[in-house]
């Protein structure tokens, strides 16, 4: 049996089955696919890709079905199903975009990587080979990996996507260890030998933790919050995905790319091609600039507590063309104050996704202590709300107007006569 040498893990094995997935054509090209994006632009160190990040999945993946089918949890689940999470942990991110999750913002016709990845596994020389070397269903490795809407749960679906899955418990240490941030870890051996698999009180039975998992998912809660608030959100990462953004969609607008191309690319040869001679002026320039670390700035923030001001940004993320249409409105007004000629690319607005905050944790103790009662969820066991976490995000995250670097110092003059009652107006309207 073969083996990789992981920076987290040390010695992965790799059975055939999962070295042939390795070798093939769509998985080699998340080599290229940066895990962080662009935030090797602030620490350089952090050029991990997603193929790793992938074999690390899989190995965590590995590790918990092990664990729980040592503690004789898995009877009723056949080995098919085991092959299949397997490969679902290996494939989950096969259909990713470069450059981390920017571009499927963008919204139709961009859609979801998990899509992407639905048609690869199905349809690419991936499902031949889960046929043969896996033996399961490409079908059933792709409800995992994209689950179909409305239709039931499987028992280990909360292994790959939920609060406890170990997509994050690779992603958030792998990413702190690249950025060399002490921040980021969790105990996820200890979470992995908590996990367990109980009867809800209707008697459905569901992945969770025994009590003496609460701190390290604890820690796992706390990675993530200060992952997004010191490296996922810093300032000029998050510019240049506002720059990448608007190069794609100008691409896309002028018909200069194709929507299908996108998940054919990796970071490198993305770029290349944005920056073709047949690419609308702002998209070369924009990618110019990410090329040659001329990057756009801050100018204004607004954080969620702003009010109706800040809701009306929200939206805008949703919304890709009022977006741009809200940028340009900027960009006008800023030119028409200081006298100075504006395109259309050099203000724009980085929006983060709004993130939902999961503790849907089930706490599990077969000698609870007096006043505890053996299933509890997390709030009863542990005081923390789902609504504690979005308060934290009301209070980090902050939405950015950025601006070419030329215009920085103008706009930074300008912004509270300017920028600022322009939004409000833009918000008003």
């Amino acid at each position: 049996m073969a083996l990789l040498r992981d920076a987290l893990y040390d010695r992965v094995p790799l059975p055939r089955p999962v070295a042939a997935i390795l070798a093939s054509e769509p998985f080699l090209r998340l080599q290229g696919v940066k895990q962080l994006g662009f935030v090797s632009r602030v620490w350089p160190s952090a050029t991990h890709t997603r193929f790793e990040h992938s074999l690390g999945v899989y190995h965590l993946a590995e590790r918990a079905l092990a664990g729980l089918w040592e503690r004789g949890l898995l009877g009723g689940v056949s080995a098919e199903q085991i092959r299949a999470l397997l490969a679902a942990a290996l494939l989950h991110d096969v259909g990713h975009y470069p450059f981390s999750h920017a571009i499927e913002e963008l919204g139709p016709p961009v859609i979801p990587h998990e899509q992407i990845g639905r048609r690869l596994i199905e349809a690419s020389s991936l499902a031949e080979l889960l046929e043969r070397e896996w033996r399961v269903s490409p079908g059933q490795v792709a409800d995992l990996v994209d689950p179909p809407r409305g239709a039931p749960r499987p028992l280990l679906a909360g292994l790959l996507s939920g609060a406890l899955d170990v997509d994050k418990m690779d992603y958030l240490p792998r990413d702190a260890r690249a950025c060399n941030v002490p921040y980021g870890r969790a105990d996820v051996a200890r979470l992995l030998e908590a996990l367990t698999i109980q009867p809800l009180p209707d008697g459905t039975p569901r992945l969770m933790v025994t009590h003496k998992g609460v701190g390290a998912v604890h820690s796992l809660i706390s990675a993530r919050q200060e992952m997004f608030d010191n490296v996922y959100w810093h300032h000029t990462n998050r510019a240049c995905m506002a720059m990448l953004l608007r190069a794609v969609q100008d691409a896309l607008e002028a018909g200069g790319l194709a929507p299908e191309e996108l998940p054919r690319h990796d970071d490198a040869s993305l770029l290349a091609r944005l920056a073709e001679p047949a690419m609308p002026p702002s998209t070369r320039a924009l990618v110019g600039g990410l090329r040659g670390r001329v990057l756009h700035r801050r100018a204004l923030e607004i954080s969620p507590r702003a009010g109706a001001i800040s809701a009306w940004l929200d939206r805008l993320f949703f919304d890709p063309p009022r977006r741009k249409r809200a940028e340009t409105a900027l960009g006008q007004a800023l030119a028409e104050a200081i006298g100075l000629e504006i395109a259309s690319h050099e203000v724009l607005l980085d929006i983060p996704k709004p993130e939902r905050w999961e503790v849907d944790i089930w706490v599990y103790s077969a000698r609870p202590a007096v006043g505890l009662e053996p299933l509890m969820s997390w709030l009863d066991a542990t005081g923390a709300s789902a609504e504690q976490l979005a308060r934290y995000e009301q209070h980090q995250r902050r939405v950015r107007v950025v601006v070419s670097p030329r215009l920085r110092e103008l706009a930074w003059a300008r912004r509270d006569d300017v920028l600022l009652p322009t939004l409000r107006r833009l918000a008003s309207g």
